[in-house]
């Protein structure tokens, strides 16, 4: 049940202003699409709002907030999958202006990657998490964190170096 009271109300208002961006970026990261990460954390923080008196309680509601929007995320790129195979297949677009080569190398990199190493590359470097918090998140051992982190390293070196190197990369 949704939160009716004006503190109640005043607690989520400055929740929402502190991990807002903070979320909508890190989903922003790993979508790579401003829109629909915007989109994602929004339906995220209206179910945190409709269930704000259960998830006030909480030790790090922030933390349920991520965890669904992740979740949306997830779910948002599986139904996404046809559509964006057939986007691959379409001959690029030249840079939006405003926009750093580097970025989108660095997006077009992340998208190479197996969602798992994505996720933990994004939550690890982008949302400055320390790997025992991922893997508390995730539900998996820290191990599996690093060897994850790891491997999307070495992949995102691998595919930025071949990309700057000029090499026709398929993915």
């Amino acid at each position: 049940m949704r939160g009716d009271q004006p503190d109640e109300r005043a607690a989520f208002d400055r929740f929402f202003q502190t991990w807002y961006g903070r979320v909508s970026a890190q989903i922003h990261a790993y979508l790579g699409d401003r829109t629909e990460a915007e989109d994602v954390s929004q339906e995220a923080f209206l179910r945190a709002w409709q269930k704000w008196r259960d998830i006030s309680s909480y030790d790090d509601p922030v933390a349920w907030v991520r965890r669904v929007a992740w979740n949306l995320a997830t779910n948002r790129l599986r139904r996404l999958t046809v559509a964006a195979r057939a986007l691959r297949r379409q001959p690029l677009v030249p840079p939006v202006p405003g926009v750093q080569p580097d970025h989108v190398a660095l997006v077009a990199a992340l998208r190479t990657l197996p969602e798992r190493q994505r996720r933990v590359i994004v939550l690890h470097y982008i949302a400055d998490l320390p790997t025992a918090e991922i893997a508390a998140t995730l539900g998996v051992p820290q191990g599996t964190v690093l060897s994850w982190l790891h491997r999307g390293r070495a992949k995102l070196a691998e595919h930025l170096s071949e990309t700057s190197s000029g090499e026709a990369v398929t993915s």
